[in-house]
């Protein structure tokens, strides 16, 4: 599994930095079952995963494997979709919920 962190998500977690344990269990979980974890986002937001931390906090990610399955790699247009193996997961934003979807 290769794991992929957005510099926001990296600044994120520096500045909540009380919930960093938190958080790195999270993503452990997350690694071991990114669909059963992880709820599909709409709109917008489709391809992306949202799972949620502590209180009212989410991680955003993506799982390559199911962005590509579901044809949502055509509108997510990650700039390293091709170098990517469908194993990666890229994690995207974390904060309270209305700002991690600014992310």
């Amino acid at each position: 599994m290769k794991l992929v962190f957005s510099d926001d998500f990296v600044a994120s977690l520096k500045k909540h930095s009380a919930i960093k344990d938190s958080v790195r269990k999270k993503v452990d979980m997350i690694c071991g079952s990114p669909v059963a974890l992880g709820e599909p986002l709409k709109g917008n937001f489709r391809g992306y995963y949202s799972c949620p931390d502590r209180r009212n906090f989410l991680i955003i990610f993506l799982y390559c494997s199911i962005c590509r399955r579901k044809g949502d790699d055509a509108i997510v247009l990650c700039e390293d979709c091709l170098k990517c193996p469908d194993d990666t997961i890229k994690f995207i934003a974390l904060g309270p919920h209305d700002k991690a979807y600014r992310g």
